[in-house]
């Protein structure tokens, strides 16, 4: 569950600062994609791909979660963020290198089935 800590506005940057904490007792850590949604979620017409999550911190042994997370109001404004971090930000979405090759076997594997059915 995603506690807002601090809310800040910056019009200058037309962003939304908001400071959290992610309370996961009995869970692992959020990952990057559950924090944007969750962010994004929290701020009314926040749009996910304009969600950056940064300076994520949780300690050893707590079950807690500390992070910062900038809303932008627009794509323009969003391009103030350096590249590594659009970059990260952009993968979420994506299916991962791994999950690539499995989807690409599946298909192989039906089609064998078929032809043993059919005979």
């Amino acid at each position: 569950m995603l506690e807002i800590i601090e809310r800040r506005e910056n019009p200058l940057l037309d962003r939304v600062e908001l400071n959290f904490v992610w309370k996961h007792p009995n869970e692992p850590t959020p990952s990057l994609s559950q924090m944007v949604d969750a962010a994004a979620n929290s701020e009314p017409g926040a749009v996910k791909e304009l969600v950056f999550v940064k300076q994520v911190n949780t300690r050893f042994g707590m079950s807690a979660t500390t992070g910062l997370a900038l809303v932008y109001g627009s794509e323009e404004s969003a391009s103030i963020e350096p590249n590594y971090v659009s970059e990260r930000h952009k993968s979420i979405g994506e299916p991962s290198k791994e999950e690539v090759p499995k989807i690409a076997e599946e298909p192989q594997e039906e089609d064998s089935e078929e032809e043993e059915g059919e005979d």
